[in-house]
């Protein structure tokens, strides 16, 4: 065995363990989180990949079939797992969900084409590239997208690091598999991209195992936003209820276009003050979340008015500060378990009892 060959190795073997005692961590301490099920399932990705480079192969060929139809569902994990984590998302739709046996179809088309002349290989290969790129991008869009809103302050100092990091992997991952496959460079190339999955892998650790348990994944999301998390944390009194009676006054939170920044500067306070009495007096993890429990109550009593029973949903949720009907819908079926029309309907029969926010 060559010092490359020994070393290359090594890589994978160090980022295999380093996959392990992360998916480890997270079942062990957040098995209940949706995001550390996601990233444990984008961690088995990542092996798979690591497994299904390996230069000598040498895997039977279901296996090794399952490791290459495991491993392209990493960009789709990844993108999955920013939107349960950065943005709080407590549910993925099955349009989501349907991307996982997509991916795995693009990958069995490319295989069962591989050395014929059909037009379908080339396109499977380009379309199955494009779908990676196009789903890690979208990936970490939604990590860069909210970052002012973020209120766990290590999440936020983390969202740059990885937009950064993966950013710049994906892109070198998906230019060196076009050009293996193009023929114009060595198979060996795929081995050097396993010394960056390695050290990204690491880094990324490193990152997660620094931030503090409670502000890693964090308690489940609460939908009062005045009654405090934890008796035990210090409250700044006084700033909580300038906050609650501003916020009861001038309904802000039907300005779509509000930030937290702008918050603070009409308050008159300091925005780090805002932020931590958020997020660690009221349990909130972003200010969207925060915006949004104020804009449900409001929704949800409109819904329950007999008098506007004729007022479009989509009206309601706009003059609430909903920016359109998608977010609205999401945030409702979250709260709620069910959709808007479902409740108005269940709730001016009397077949549902209160359930607005004290």
């Amino acid at each position: 065995m060559s010092a490359f060959e020994l070393a290359d190795s090594f890589a994978r073997g160090g980022t295999l363990a380093l996959l392990t005692l992360w998916s480890w961590l997270l079942l062990r301490d957040h098995r209940s989180a949706l995001a550390a099920r996601l990233a444990v399932a984008m961690n088995v990705a990542i092996a798979a990949h690591v497994l299904a480079t390996i230069p000598s192969g040498g895997f039977p060929s279901p296996l090794d079939e399952a490791l290459d139809m495991l491993s392209v569902t990493v960009a789709a994990l990844f993108w999955m797992f920013t939107r349960a984590w950065f943005a709080d998302e407590q549910r993925i739709g099955w349009l989501g969900w349907a991307s996982i046996p997509a991916a795995m179809a693009m990958v069995l088309v490319v295989r069962l084409t591989w050395g014929t002349d059909s037009w379908l290989l080339p396109a499977s290969s380009a379309l199955l590239r494009l779908t990676m790129f196009t789903f890690a991008i979208a990936g970490l869009w939604v990590a860069w997208r909210d970052r002012e809103g973020d209120l766990v302050e290590a999440r936020r100092r983390l969202r740059w690091r990885l937009v950064l990091t993966v950013g710049l992997f994906v892109l070198l991952i998906n230019l060196i598999e076009i050009m293996v496959d193009l023929g114009l460079a060595a198979p060996y190339w795929r081995s050097l991209a396993e010394f960056g999955v390695t050290l990204l892998t690491l880094l990324f650790c490193v990152a997660m195992f620094g931030i503090r348990q409670a502000d890693l994944l964090g308690p489940p999301r609460r939908d009062t936003p005045a009654a405090p998390a934890d008796a035990a944390l210090p409250v700044d009194e006084p700033l909580a209820a300038r906050l609650r009676d501003y916020m009861a006054s001038e309904r802000p939170w039907r300005d779509e276009t509000l930030t937290i920044t702008a918050l603070a500067a009409r308050l008159g306070e300091q925005e780090y003050r805002l932020r931590r009495l958020i997020n660690r007096a009221l349990g909130h993890r972003n200010f969207a979340q925060f915006l949004n429990a104020y804009r449900l109550t409001e929704v949800k009593a409109a819904l329950a008015d007999p008098a506007q029973r004729e007022v479009p949903i989509l009206t309601i949720a706009l003059d609430a500060g909903f920016g359109s009907l998608g977010p609205f819908n999401r945030a409702f079926r979250e709260a709620e378990g069910m959709t808007p029309s479902a409740f108005r309907a269940a709730r001016l029969s009397g077949r549902l009892a209160d359930s607005g926010i004290d």
